[in-house]
């Protein structure tokens, strides 16, 4: 299903647009539909992908780890455009394709680890409204992850909290990324 962009698709014009454009073409072969909404602001615009590009510099958690709680994370909120990028991202670092596609329904699989099934959890916890999360759940985690990589799963989380409620909100839908790796793309559970 295409995005149905409930606000009109914002010309990526000027010199700012036509490097977003380039680079866009270059990184992931198109313009993301989630680039032409922030444009409409341009202030924001710039802010968002200056911190997205510092996001991107954060190393203290796993990334397979990141990756799975991010993925949980927008599933839990059932944004298609997120969990569509985020499986072609993951093929493109190289992840287990076949694991990454389990994750939308990580309780009913044995493929994760422990680890892998508490980072998840605690992601979905971080993403309810209100959250759900539990002092056991940080304790536990932290004394795995340690300090720096628990404050990074945390805003990674958050992160992602944000980036799939923006897009859900303005009707983005996933746009084919998963369709350039060898596998389908990942299904958006529903949720009561």
């Amino acid at each position: 299903m295409p995005s149905t962009f409930r606000i009109p698709k914002a010309s990526l014009d000027g010199v700012y647009g036509r490097i977003m454009t380039t680079v866009a073409r270059r990184m992931w072969g198109e313009v993301p539909d989630n680039a032409h909404v922030p444009f409409h602001h341009r202030p924001l615009t710039r802010a968002v992908f200056s911190f997205e590009q510092k996001v991107a510099r954060w190393k203290a958690l796993d990334p397979h780890l990141k990756t799975y709680a991010q993925l949980a994370s927008a599933a839990r909120i059932g944004c298609s455009w997120c969990l569509d990028f985020g499986y072609f991202l993951a093929h493109e670092d190289g992840l287990t394709l076949e694991k990454v596609r389990e994750v939308p329904r990580w309780r009913e699989t044995d493929v994760f680890t422990d680890l892998e099934r508490d980072v998840m959890a605690y992601a979905e916890a971080m993403t309810e409204t209100p959250p759900t999360v539990t002092d056991e759940m940080v304790a536990a985690l932290d004394a795995r992850l340690g300090h720096e990589a628990m404050v990074e799963l945390t805003m990674m989380v958050a992160v992602e909290n944000e980036r799939s409620r923006f897009n859900a909100a303005f009707g983005l839908a996933s746009q084919g990324y998963a369709d350039r790796c060898e596998l389908a793309p990942l299904a958006v559970p529903s949720h009561p």
